[in-house]
């Protein structure tokens, strides 16, 4: 139906006869002629209709709207003087239409194409026509292109693609699950994986050495930009092996990625601490585009008169006193600004925001009473302020402030508009905390397969829990966490204490992980591995603000496919056949 693309006919074709194929993107008629541009996958070429070359090509030319899907051939011509569209790869030359099919018709257009205005539950509605912009079709392009260059760069260092199971054993690996109701197996259910975490561990077991898989993924978690319910990661897990053959092949795949795609991207990435990122940049995700480094003046602060910075100060284990300095703070923001602030981080449950401004004359602001002369020259020293510069302090709980600080740091560095642009920071963040308490409960804090750090022996030594590290590591990219991963437990013994120290019983370690266990029992190698948010990924590389732009059929952030109607309530008989009946929710006031 084609002899070229739109893209194809240039200034050689001039003379010859060519057939294209595409939708109307858009039609003039300029009183007897008619241009209409027709566009396929990826470009546009203008079409004249002549009624003096063609009267039935023209009449059927009258009848055409926007979005017709046409079979056209003519010849092609150079455009004339001064007609030229320099924005077109097409645009020296047009076809005059000697044979026009109209091979579909199109109703009016919910909404224009490439309108960012437009209501997204409108195009996520109509996600398909969404689809046919320039813009959709150059995003999965390079989405593309980045799948390829994945397989070619892992395939050359050896590994070996292994697909595994969707329908798996439900585990808790952080997320809820997706479950799957058996109907052979009546009120059983299977569980749609969250990663492919102990697979590719059992594969290691099994000898494979090196694996890797794009995989689809799943957690029924609470979505924002940069989640959906179902995404796809570049999943990577090799043996005989430590933190730096993983870290190693992660930069050279990720620099292979990024290259092939058209990006220039450093071969080696810098790293950091989990316990400095935290520390400086009250992040485990820290973006590096940017300065506004935190500092600490505890020590400071204690030696005040205000009770209740010096009580904080007091406790260095559980709480934190963070100085943030902005340079030319002091002229860039009203005295109103800088009592506004404190509303903003009141909001991610800060008490309250202090802040000084360096003058001429000196430190200046509310807080300078508190202090002596002394103390006031540390913080000057400490924080190496210069005249015009204000800085902002945090009190509190050390997680606390860690968050506000840290969103503190971003909102303010968007304000003053310092985020440089298209340029990619990479950071390995190291030496995460084996576990974090969330309410209440000791969890992983990467998955309890997560190797953590022993003494020689190899046995777990700690004094607090919350101190004990693993060995794990997250890439981070422009203050997104890109992927991670970790040297795992392949030691039965270890497993099983990781898992004790998780209040996880016997009988449910052994019910709920039974498998890896025993598999462990057979010879088990060292092994680690990490995986890549492709989705995330190509957010990054294509500037998109959301996820969902990436995806070619997403959820909304409800986790609901507004095109499908997905989930939807299925008939009695496919119930009865799943052994399952449906509650009707009940308003907790009816009785």
């Amino acid at each position: 139906m084609r002899t070229h693309y739109c893209a194809e006919v240039n200034e050689l074709h001039i003379g010859q006869e060519v057939t294209v194929s595409g939708w109307v993107s858009s039609r003039r008629d300029h009183g007897g002629l008619i241009f209409i541009d027709l566009r396929d996958k990826d470009q546009v070429v203008q079409l004249v209709c002549d009624p003096a070359d063609n009267a039935e090509v023209h009449k059927i030319a009258e009848g055409i709207r926007d979005q017709f899907v046409l079979i056209v051939t003519g010849k092609v011509r150079a455009r004339g003087e001064g007609l030229e569209n320099p924005k077109l790869k097409t645009g020296k030359v047009e076809i005059v239409v000697d044979k026009l099919i109209v091979e579909n018709k199109s109703l009016p257009m919910p909404f224009d194409l490439g309108d960012e205005k437009v209501n997204e539950e409108i195009r996520l509605k109509y996600r398909y026509l969404e689809l046919r912009t320039q813009k959709s079709y150059e995003i999965f392009k390079l989405r593309s292109k980045a799948t390829i260059a994945t397989r070619n760069a892992l395939d050359e260092l050896g590994f070996l693609e292994v697909e595994t199971p969707i329908m798996t054993k439900s585990t808790p690996e952080g997320a809820r699950d997706y479950l799957i109701p058996s109907r052979v197996h009546g009120g059983e259910f299977y569980a749609m994986p969250q990663s492919p975490q102990l697979f590719k561990q059992l594969l290691m077991v099994g000898g494979f050495d090196r694996y890797f898989q794009i995989a689809k993924c799943f957690r029924d978690e609470d979505l924002r930009a940069d989640r959906q319910p179902e995404f796809t990661q570049i999943d990577v897990e090799l043996s005989f092996c430590d933190q730096e053959d993983v870290i190693e092949i992660g930069e050279k795949l990720i620099h292979s990625i990024f290259t092939k795609c058209g990006f220039d991207i450093p071969k080696k990435f810098n790293r950091m601490t989990y316990s400095d990122a935290m520390e400086f940049y009250g992040s485990d995700k820290p973006d590096m585009r940017y300065d506004l480094k935190m500092v600490d003046v505890m020590d400071i602060f204690e030696r005040c008169d205000n009770e209740i910075f010096s009580n904080i100060a007091k406790d260095s284990k559980k709480n934190r006193i963070k100085a943030l300095k902005v340079p030319k703070g002091d002229e860039i923001f009203s005295k109103r600004q800088m009592k506004g602030f404190e509303e903003y981080v009141r909001k991610f449950g800060a008490a309250g925001l202090g802040y000084f401004q360096m003058k001429e004359d000196g430190l200046k602001g509310p807080l300078t009473k508190f202090f002596t002369e002394d103390d006031i020259q540390a913080i000057i020293e400490r924080c190496e302020l210069e005249v015009g510069d204000a800085v902002f302090f945090g009190a509190g709980n050390k997680k606390l402030v860690w968050d506000y600080m840290g969103r503190f740091r971003i909102y303010l560095a968007e304000l003053m508009n310092i985020i440089p642009k298209d340029t990619f920071e990479f950071l390995w963040v190291m030496d995460f905390p084996m576990f974090e308490i969330e309410e209440g409960k000791m969890k992983a804090m990467h998955h309890p397969f997560t190797m953590p750090v022993t003494d020689e022996n190899g046995k777990i030594v700690f004094d607090d829990l919350e101190d004990l590290q693993s060995i794990a590591y997250d890439i981070v990219v422009n203050g997104t966490e890109l992927g991670g991963g970790s040297i795992r437990i392949h030691k039965e013994e270890i497993q099983k204490e990781v898992f004790k120290l998780m209040a996880i019983p016997d009988d449910e370690a052994e019910e709920k992980f039974g498998f890896l266990l025993d598999a462990f029992k057979y010879g088990a190698p060292p092994h680690g591995g990490f995986a890549l948010g492709l989705d995330r990924m190509i957010m990054l590389m294509t500037g998109a603000s959301s996820i969902r732009e990436v995806i070619a059929f997403p959820k909304t952030q409800k986790a609901q496919c507004i095109l499908t109607q997905a989930p939807s309530p299925v008939d009695n008989e496919q119930l009865n056949d799943l052994s399952i009946r449906i509650r009707k929710q009940v308003d907790a006031y009816v009785r």
